[in-house]
């Protein structure tokens, strides 16, 4: 039996998303919990799982990577990960509105909570693209776009889909490859390019 894959978002409707979230009532952590997703392609249990630990340095600054700890992971796919700088911004800005964390604390945190569970990160995701009429969107969405953005573009660096297979923490490169999404104009360009 086939399961239908999350949708990969577009550009714009990461922007819609990113704009969608500045009018929710926590917007600064759930600014953060896309960006954990659509940038470093972690998924909700490891979203749920990310200590501050995991992402600073001995010092408690704001590392350049993520150290994903397998226990925060699915299985044994922890690994590091290379940060963006607008993740980067957006830990720096919930760091502050967490004044009283600890490095051994969770990052997402609710109200009620001093740290989430994944299923309450997957209602998140529902709840946003339901709001935003995003059909077929899920948690997963985010971890999809980020691996196939990574796949579109690691050639511009001299990277391989090695590399993009070592980012999505995947065990086999057929795995990596499920998670890219074809683009047919892109096929119709090459030809003409051969």
């Amino acid at each position: 039996m086939l399961t239908a894959q999350a949708k990969v978002l577009s550009a714009s409707q990461t922007k819609t998303v990113l704009m969608y979230l500045e009018t929710t009532r926590n917007p600064i952590r759930n600014r953060l919990i896309f960006l954990l997703s659509i940038k470093s392609g972690l998924r909700a249990k490891e979203i749920s799982n990310l200590t501050w630990s995991m992402v600073s340095n001995a010092e408690g600054i704001i590392s350049e990577e993520i150290r994903l700890e397998d226990r925060a992971s699915k299985g044994r796919s922890g690994g590091v990960i290379p940060m963006a700088s607008d993740l980067r911004l957006a830990l720096r800005e919930w760091r502050r509105c967490s004044v009283n964390a600890t490095m051994s604390d969770a990052i997402i945190t609710t109200e009620r909570s001093c740290r989430t569970t994944p299923q309450v990160i997957v209602n998140m995701f529902r709840d946003w693209y339901s709001c935003l009429g995003f059909e077929g969107c899920s948690s997963h969405s985010g971890r999809r776009t980020f691996i196939t953005n990574l796949a579109r573009k690691i050639s511009l660096v001299g990277g391989s889909m090695r590399d993009v297979q070592m980012l999505a923490r995947h065990a086999s490169l057929n795995m990596t490859q499920r998670y890219i999404e074809i683009d047919t104009a892109a096929q119709r360009k090459v030809i003409d390019l051969i």
